[in-house]
């Protein structure tokens, strides 16, 4: 039977959210339901509050989660009702083009939940990323579950499930950061950290932050930033060649997505180094490049989704380097709230105040 629970819904655009009561249907073919135990607060569901992703409100917010798998609809393998599971957006098809040429991390055609969730009165709403998860319950394509060790508590395993998982995958993945290697991180956030701590799981030897608030530089340096650099206050460019032996950096992360920071990390990188933009734009952005410079410099210059994640591969790889203490996920998250607080949460992400704020049912 269909199930009532209380979530997260942004009604219409720009307006604060609310909670709703959200009628979850049992799973179909291929979904699953999922009892979500943490879900952390993320700039995309801000995005979607303010009609940034798409008008098709209302939508259900929260998609950084993990729980437990309460049921399985028919023809679900590899999952069963109790498994402890990470949600994710990148349920891979296996039969798209990117699919097919072994790059399953770009997958074309992800799947999601065939059935829709509802308001009580019967208004269909749009799951973020697919999922929804600020709510007790959620229905999700089976392969949008990722199964994890289930030591990691909650509130630490769900931000693999994206912000996390974008910057430590630009480092690691995209970036392909390999020991010995320069690193510069412009912007200091949950994204940009988490590239910093994938930089430095990585062998990095030299890592720099790069932000204009002095509280986010100081996480920087906690999470691995051998140096930092206020951009308030110092040409980030010049600085970064200065700790780099005049060279610039080996690969250079942009976690802001504005044009002035791409253009900045463009000429911060060394000859034949490499771009990263994971940082979100937004659509009215515009950038201007001299192409010969473009070709002087060489190199590669690259856009990481998702932190070019395989979940299947990367979340129970990086689940075990934080059981081993080696990847300080916990550090990431500034408060636990509860699903009430999703508002007052979205306004200290906006100020700078909170890496991230964990709601936890």
């Amino acid at each position: 039977m269909p199930q009532e629970v209380r979530g997260v819904v942004a009604m219409t655009k720009g307006a604060p959210v609310t909670l709703e009561t959200v009628v979850v249907p049992d799973p179909g073919a291929g979904e699953a339901l999922v009892a979500i135990q943490a879900c952390g607060v993320c700039h995309t569901d801000l995005h979607y509050r303010e009609g940034g992703i798409n008008d098709d409100f209302p939508f259900l917010l929260g998609h950084e989660a993990a729980g437990v798998v309460e049921a399985i609809g028919a023809g679900v393998t590899g999952l069963e009702p109790g498994d402890y599971v990470i949600l994710n957006w990148r349920a891979v098809c296996g039969g798209c083009r990117a699919c097919r040429r072994g790059q399953p991390w770009y997958c074309f055609a992800t799947r999601n939940a065939q059935q829709r969730m509802t308001l009580a009165d019967g208004v269909a709403l749009s799951p973020a990323l697919g999922i929804g998860a600020f709510v007790a319950k959620t229905l999700v394509a089976a392969g949008q579950c990722t199964k994890v060790d289930p030591r990691v508590p909650p509130e630490v395993a769900g931000l693999l499930g994206c912000g996390v998982m974008a910057g430590l995958g630009a480092a690691l993945n995209t970036g392909s950061v390999s020991r010995g290697d320069s690193v510069a991180v412009f912007g200091c956030g949950g994204v940009g950290d988490a590239a910093i701590a994938g930089a430095r799981l990585a062998g990095a030897t030299t890592i720099i932050g790069v932000d204009v608030d002095e509280r986010k530089l100081g996480w920087a340096r906690e999470f691995g930033a051998t140096e930092t650099i206020n951009s308030r206050e110092r040409d980030p460019v010049e600085a970064i060649r200065a700790f780099t032996g005049g060279h610039g950096a080996d690969v250079v992360i942009d976690a802001v997505g504005r044009p002035e920071t791409y253009l900045q990390a463009f000429y911060a990188r060394d000859l034949a180094g490499t771009v990263v933009l994971v940082g979100v734009p937004t659509p009215d952005m515009q950038l201007t490049l001299p192409l010969l410079d473009v070709f002087g410099r060489g190199g590669a210059l690259k856009s990481s989704w998702y932190g070019d994640c395989l979940p299947s591969r990367d979340f129970p790889l990086l689940v075990e380097l934080y059981l081993q203490g080696r990847l300080p996920l916990d550090r990431f998250v500034s408060e636990q709230i509860g699903l009430g607080d999703v508002e007052a949460a979205f306004d200290k992400m906006h100020r700078g105040e909170v890496l991230r704020s964990v709601v936890v049912m």
